[in-house]
């Protein structure tokens, strides 16, 4: 006699699916690790992800931008002038608006689960299918909070 199908299971193998035809190996690496997770003994562990896997995921991100800095790749500018011209500004600019933005997201994510299953949905079908890459959440979130704030 067949047990019943665990829909987080299906729904990761979906995940899994989806990032092969679309090609991206990062969701794909993602779900195919959570399914592990959550199959094994490693369940026990599902908690400390829950707690703490965007926390890592924005320090490895961050080392990530980083890390061409400190490896000599990209240059600082070397002159403060240099940091006063309008794609200077502008690019500092969008890094503080996007950052505030985000920031909004995480209350929202944490008061709201439900539509966190949403923004996860359309955030895969964005890398799965346009190649985008899976830092939406959390800038979605933010977006959505300012929507969400009207309704």
């Amino acid at each position: 006699m067949m047990g019943q199908i665990n829909p987080i299971a299906l729904f990761l193998v979906v995940l899994i699916g989806l990032g092969v035809v679309g090609n991206n190996a990062t969701i794909t690496i993602a779900a195919a690790v959570l399914l592990l997770i959550q199959q094994t003994f490693l369940s026990k562990y599902l908690p400390l992800v829950d707690k703490y896997a965007l926390q890592w995921g924005i320090i490895l991100l961050t080392i990530g931008v980083l890390s061409p800095l400190v490896s000599g790749k990209t240059k600082l500018p070397p002159h403060l002038s240099d940091y006063v011209n309008v794609k200077m500004m502008l690019a500092m600019a969008v890094g503080v608006l996007v950052a505030w933005i985000a920031g909004r997201g995480i209350p929202l994510m944490g008061g709201q689960p439900v539509l966190v299953t949403g923004l996860l949905i359309g955030t895969i079908l964005g890398v799965a299918f346009l190649g985008g890459v899976p830092v939406g959440p959390l800038i979605a979130a933010g977006l959505l909070s300012f929507l969400v704030d009207k309704i």
